[in-house]
């Protein structure tokens, strides 16, 4: 899986030389309340999961690192790979409130997007954003992403359901 870089970001492959700043990533209760993390994890069962990454066929997984200094900023990933209909699923996660809003998100997508269509030849990348995170909603608009339904009810968050925004891009739409 190759490295890709953009401006001001590094993305390279997930793997568990990065459990540092994913666990890190899984303390934050804004970072899991916008992805719609129930789960409770540990730091053991974090490790193993990134040990697994490399061997696997159906996805592709970077830590999304700042260039300038290293930084681990998130992970950002294609994943549910469908050779037969040239898709993809797609998510993100930014570790910590305080890379939002900083064009991160945006810049990981796009580049995520171009190796997506350009190198893996794929036509359609998919994924979902909970009605909650609008910024995130525009993040993706501004990368080429197109709402394009609602799954109503589709997380309990606090006792509140929260509707999940379905969005895709296509490979001959220029962000």
């Amino acid at each position: 899986m190759p490295t890709l870089t953009t401006e001001r970001l590094t993305l390279v492959p997930l793997g568990p030389e990065h459990v540092d700043g994913t666990w890190a990533s899984l303390q934050e209760p804004e970072v899991l309340r916008l992805t719609g993390t129930h789960a409770a994890f540990t730091r053991e069962g974090v490790s193993a999961w990134l040990e697994s990454l490399r061997d696997r066929e159906d996805r592709a997984d970077w830590a999304i690192l700042r260039s300038d200094d290293g930084t681990h900023l998130g992970e950002v990933v294609l994943n549910d790979v469908d050779a037969g209909n040239l898709s993809a699923g797609f998510r993100i996660m930014l570790g910590s409130p305080r890379w939002f809003g900083s064009g991160y998100g945006t810049e990981a997508t796009r580049a995520v997007l171009r190796h997506a269509f350009d190198t893996l030849g794929l036509h359609r990348v998919e994924l979902e954003v909970y009605a909650f995170n609008p910024r995130a909603q525009r993040a993706y608009e501004k990368a080429g992403f197109v709402v394009e339904g609602r799954r109503r009810d589709a997380l309990l968050w606090d006792g509140e359901w929260v509707d999940a925004v379905v969005m895709g891009c296509l490979s001959h739409v220029e962000a």
